[in-house]
């Protein structure tokens, strides 16, 4: 009888199907341990009393059986050597810095980012006393000059939310590490099947589940990893007993049950969705209503060379832009298969009008800085057939010039 070859020889798509399966029941699809508290039989106190947390099952604030799976399988699929799983994207965000950072402590992020990060560093962040720095991260000299003797992070995302903006991760890691700084990244947009800034000596990466890992709209979480040099190997433990468990955002069973479901899958998904984005992205770089497109695949793409290093793919997402707010707000309302919605990663193709919805809330003048004008439109492109989502976009573009 031939043994099971190391996870690490497979293939990425073997590695997101595979995990052992239960160890009483040898159940393939791991169980929801579907309980708040756990009883203290035989010698768990002991244990507790003498240092034990992850060993034992104490209460789900504090983990659960179900989260530790999928922190096990996701930490494999980024290449990170450990996973702290929570409630959502954000709380995977906030509970990354509070676990770094203290008062008076500098952070220097990308202008760039999703909307609720953006709002956090350019305003939240000072009510607990830490200074910020916001650059254009494509821009490594800049980043430099903003770095101080007090800066403890360096934040960016692989494919910026929603301009698709491609940092140069190694060069950054590399400025920041002399410096004994700690580089974040926000790895929603792309993904473990499309990036894995571990690769690139990233020590923290952060993800919202809820979108491409979680992939079907159905699940809401967020999920840490960590590989890193810099920081101590227990540190995401640290994270979960003095962070997580202090401020109260764990991720429920039945969610980590649905996010590991889903990660099972994301390597098939992004394969046609990554095929579809392109094919959109092609289609709408020729259309004459179309003034750009923001597509990481495409070689105009301002940082096409980044791109092809750092990714396997060009991703699933893609934005345009097209003459005014008011024509794209009437191209989404005309959509009839792809959906005008808030989130992404899911199967179906959402699409949303940044300025005037995740980033309504940033001034105008801050948006235009970030490059979110008015007239983006962002796509997360799903698995329906290419042609009937093309035709869809098209008859939508058609008549985007129309009063509704």
């Amino acid at each position: 009888m031939s043994s099971k070859p190391p996870l690490s020889d497979l293939n990425f798509a073997s590695q997101a199907v595979f995990y052992d399966p239960e160890e009483h029941s040898q159940s393939i699809s791991y169980p929801i341990y579907m309980s708040a508290n756990f009883q203290y039989g035989g010698d768990i106190y002991d244990q507790i009393v003498a240092g034990a947390r992850k060993e034992v099952n104490i209460y789900s604030r504090c983990g659960n059986p179900t989260e530790y799976k999928l922190e096990e399988h996701v930490a494999k699929l980024t290449g990170g050597t450990s996973c702290l799983a929570t409630a959502s994207g954000m709380a995977a965000i906030s509970h990354a810095l509070f676990g770094i950072l203290k008062a008076g402590d500098h952070v220097v992020a990308d202008l760039t980012t999703y909307s609720s990060t953006h709002e956090f560093f350019d305003h939240r962040a000072q009510d607990f006393g830490l200074s910020v720095n916001l650059v254009d991260c494509t821009n490594v000299k800049a980043v430099e000059a903003a770095f101080t003797e007090k800066t403890k992070v360096l934040y960016v995302e692989s494919i910026a939310n929603p301009t698709m903006k491609v940092p140069p991760l190694k060069a950054l890691v590399e400025l920041a590490h002399a410096r004994g700084i700690v580089v974040i990244c926000d790895n929603t947009f792309a993904s473990p099947a499309v990036c894995r800034p571990h690769d690139f000596g990233v020590d923290v990466v952060v993800e919202s589940a809820t979108k491409f890992i979680g992939g079907h709209n159905d699940a809401v979480g967020g999920v840490i990893t960590l590989k890193s040099d810099i920081l101590p190997a227990d540190w995401l433990e640290d994270v979960r007993w003095n962070t997580l468990n202090k401020l109260g955002a764990p991720l429920s069973p039945f969610n980590a049950w649905l996010l590991l479901r889903g990660a099972q899958t994301l390597a098939l998904r992004l394969e046609k969705q990554c095929y579809n984005a392109r094919k959109l992205a092609e289609y709408l770089e020729k259309h004459p209503q179309v003034k750009r497109v923001f597509y990481p695949g495409l070689e105009s793409h301002p940082n096409y060379a980044s791109a092809k290093e750092q990714l396997k793919d060009g991703g699933a997402m893609l934005s345009f832009c097209v003459v005014d707010e008011a024509s794209g707000v009437r191209l989404l309302k005309r959509l009839k298969l792809c959906s005008f919605a808030a989130s992404l990663g899911g199967l179906r193709t959402t699409t949303q009008m940044p300025a005037t919805m995740a980033f309504l809330d940033i001034p105008s003048q801050e948006r235009e800085a970030m490059g979110v004008v008015d007239g983006l439109v962002r796509f997360s492109v799903g698995i329906e057939h290419i042609d009937d989502i093309i035709a869809d976009v098209d008859q939508a573009i058609a008549q985007m010039h129309i009063d509704l």
